[in-house]
């Protein structure tokens, strides 16, 4: 028997080991901003979690789609063209496989900025790393470039930045921040209007470049020149980027460039980005001497991007699939496929901010090369028959359509470039599959274009819209070929 004493019941509970050295290492390395990194940690790191996530997204890929997301598809650096061949994917995966982007990214970003310092650039060099066509050239760079000695990653003393040169400066005892604030809030709110008008209206572009690189910029520059003077707390901090995105929508909204729903829409991605740039303009605020006029040139680098985005984007083709089971016979249900009569007022919320939804339906002759009209609430959509299989399949092409929406707005009209062809419909079909006891499978698809990035995030909007609108059809269409079928049972 042991003769040891058991533990009082008063004592404590031992606590827990803290984790190993070498993991918390690890961890400050990937997730703080504190550690400079060198090239080799940088390497390593890099390549294996490029390694990691490939075979996480791949696999994902695999298990749900079947198919193979090969190494080269994986580092295709155009977004549109990585994603075609996830056009049939549902549209949790894009949720998934955006969501398990974040700490990657993070990781990517933090590393690249303080290794652009670790090699003796400026700390905006690492900001590649964010943007898609400049990733791989960015981190294969940032790896190859040895340190340099006598830079430093290391906190700044807590005193007013001055020009070389220049007399020191007595600090006011008290500093609200006020200035810089301002300051910071007034060059991101540049940043962000100014890139709409380059990237809206003279590109005709919602790239990436202007959901995404733009609002991280804004975020960076606003965090950046606010903690310059001297190191803020980071929830000042944070509460300077939200300013700055919040203020440049309201310029948005007040100028007539967008409506309050799209900008809602786009909100949360917008205020996602520009946290993340603003723990890092902090970070490089705090931790570097970055002079102002390579901060400058990041700002002035975005027409570029822009315009180079412009060049490279293409448009992929995405397939909407809704289906509902009837029960009637499938000779019941193609009268009311062809053409229905009004449909009731919506009940779904989504259709009450101004979301176009369809109301009647009608065609002009019969067969292959007639044309049908679905009528919405902005306008009707044209769709010319390129196949007629009663009562089978049908299908057409969309010649024209409608806006996607009426924007709320303060202004009585306000029509942004994005309502006239951003989400545009192609084709679409509807297909009816007889089953067992005299009942109809109608599955009714659409395949669309979306031209605004990231992909990722807007086609989870699009894809609930368009099967919300696919639901409602089919619904109107399985409440009337019911009632054809139990009108045709009692005659009988």
């Amino acid at each position: 028997m042991s003769t040891s004493e058991p533990p009082s019941p008063s004592s404590p509970p031992p606590s827990q080991p803290p984790p190993p050295r070498s993991i918390r290492r690890v961890l400050r390395l990937w997730f703080g901003f504190s550690d400079p990194v060198g090239r080799r940690p940088y390497l390593i790191t890099g390549v294996s979690l490029m390694v990691l996530k490939y075979l996480l997204e791949a696999g994902l890929v695999f298990a749900v789609t079947g198919k193979s997301w090969s190494p080269i598809t994986y580092l295709n650096p155009i977004m549109s063209l990585r994603l075609a061949e996830l056009r049939d994917a549902p549209t949790w995966l894009y949720v998934l496989l955006a969501t398990s982007t974040l700490p990657f990214m993070w990781i990517g970003a933090s590393m690249s900025v303080r290794r652009a310092v670790d090699a003796g650039g400026s700390a905006w060099l690492g900001m590649g790393f964010m943007i898609p066509i400049l990733n791989l050239p960015t981190m294969l760079a940032l790896a190859a470039v040895p340190s340099k000695a006598g830079a430093t990653w290391t906190p700044q003393p807590t005193t007013v930045f001055r020009s070389p040169g220049a007399q020191p400066r007595i600090p006011l005892q008290i500093d609200t921040g006020l200035k810089a604030a301002l300051l910071g809030v007034a060059a991101a709110v540049t940043v962000g209007l100014s890139m709409m008008f380059l990237s809206v209206y003279g590109l005709g572009l919602y790239g990436v470049t202007l959901f995404f690189i733009t609002p991280l910029v804004m975020g960076v520059v606003s965090a950046f020149l606010f903690n310059r003077p001297h190191p803020r707390p980071l929830g000042n901090t944070i509460l300077v980027a939200l300013a700055s995105t919040f203020i440049a929508g309201a310029g948005m909204l007040l100028l007539a460039l967008e409506g309050i729903i799209c900008l809602a829409m786009a909100f949360p991605i917008a205020v996602f980005i520009a946290i993340l740039g603003a723990l890092i303009g902090r970070a490089v605020a705090v931790q570097t001497r970055t002079p102002l006029r390579h901060t400058a040139a990041m700002m002035l680098a975005l027409p570029g991007i822009a315009g180079a985005e412009a060049q490279v984007t293409t448009v992929p083709l995405h397939e909407v699939q809704t289906a509902i089971e009837i029960d009637a016979p499938p000779e019941a249900v193609w009268p009311n496929v062809i053409g229905f009569s009004e449909l009731p007022r919506p009940a779904e919320w989504v259709f009450r901010t101004g979301i176009a939804y369809p109301t009647r339906a009608r065609i002009e002759g019969e067969g292959v090369g007639a044309v049908r009209h679905c009528e919405f609430t902005t306008g009707p959509f044209v769709e010319p028959i390129t196949a007629w299989e009663p009562p089978r399949r049908l299908a057409f092409d969309v010649a024209a359509q409608p806006p996607a929406m009426k924007e709320w707005s303060p202004f009585q009209h306000v029509h942004p470039p994005h309502l006239d062809g951003s989400l545009r419909s192609r084709r679409g079909e509807f297909r009816l599959i007889p089953l067992p006891g005299g009942r109809t499978r109608l599955e009714g698809s659409t395949w669309y274009e979306l031209s605004m990035a990231p992909t990722l995030y807007w086609k989870v909007w699009s894809d609930d819209v368009l099967h919300r609108i696919h639901h409602r059809v089919l619904q109107h269409v399985k409440r009337l070929s019911e009632e054809r079928a139990r009108a045709a049972s009692s005659d009988t």
